[in-house]
């Protein structure tokens, strides 16, 4: 079917180089983590996202925009303490600045808010390891390489790669905007909370 004329400035941009439109991207990383066939072969192999065992629900996470140095994304398995598991994508960043960001979890009848870099100052994190379930967002890469076997990633944290012949991907850097993200886990080596406050209130989106 030929594109109709309203798709041309889409499809342009998707070909400006160093640029990915994030549906694209997502369309092209969904099959590392789709099926219960590559969930089999992922654990098999030993590919668990996170190095805990996580909770029984996910969270929601937004921010207005996240800007990384040293980006890595592969597949990967988050198991829950009773066997469950959670098939997600492994995306770790080297060092990151992430304004107004709002973490949102459901506990109970209550929903606990988190919110930081709201002010002048972003939040800062460096070896950040997020298990990703979904994800919205505008994206934008410079140095991208789509399609590299996970355990020859090296443009992320020290470690952050997945197992040989696995999908994976690299970037240099990586910006993201209007950010909504589902979630299992987050790790960081540091993570510096400007302006951070908690309490009860509404989820994040």
């Amino acid at each position: 079917m030929s594109p109709s004329p309203d798709a041309a400035p889409d499809a342009a941009t998707d070909a400006a180089p160093g640029r990915v439109r994030w549906k694209r991207f997502a369309a092209i990383a969904a099959p590392a983590v789709a099926g219960a066939g590559a969930l089999v072969l992922m654990t098999a192999q030993g590919a668990v996202a996170s190095s805990f065992a996580v909770s029984g629900g996910s969270f929601k996470v937004s921010a207005a925009s996240l800007s990384g140095q040293g980006f890595v994304q592969y597949g990967g398995v988050d198991e829950s303490k009773d066997g469950a598991k959670h098939p997600v994508q492994v995306s770790a960043i080297r060092s990151a600045q992430i304004r107004d960001m709002c973490q949102s979890v459901k506990v109970g009848p209550f929903t606990l808010r988190l919110t930081a870099g709201t002010g002048d100052k972003p939040v800062e994190a460096n070896d950040l390891v997020l298990d990703v379930e979904q994800l919205n967002a505008d994206a934008t890469f410079s140095g991208i390489e789509i399609g590299r076997d996970a355990s020859t990633l090296d443009k992320g944290p020290d470690g952050a790669r997945g197992p040989a012949g696995m999908f994976g991907q690299q970037a240099s850097t990586v910006e993201l905007r209007n950010v909504r993200q589902v979630a299992w886990a987050t790790t960081a080596g540091t993570f510096k909370l400007n302006d951070l406050s908690m309490k009860l209130g509404a989820e994040c989106f």
